[in-house]
């Protein structure tokens, strides 16, 4: 009992880190969420595409465009 009280004690000091890091990790979830849902992503191409069509992208240019979106959804890192 009094252990834990001690230990609450010295730790309070830290508690404005610790919630620091917990906002941290909820907003990095949230990004991720973001980054990965799959309707942004299928809007993201169909963006890509529009925008190729109407001549505001090169070829090469869709295909990285593509590229980008097509890593995020699989997850892979360039």
């Amino acid at each position: 009992m009094l252990f834990g009280l001690v230990s609450s004690i010295l730790s309070l000091p830290v508690a404005p880190v610790r919630g620091v890091i917990w906002l941290g990790e909820l907003i990095q979830d949230q990004v991720d969420q973001k980054m990965h849902d799959p309707v942004l992503m299928r809007r993201q191409l169909e963006q890509i595409e529009q925008a190729a069509a109407a001549g505001q992208l090169t070829e090469e240019e869709r295909k990285q465009a593509q590229q980008a979106v097509l890593d995020r959804m699989t997850g892979r890192r360039t």
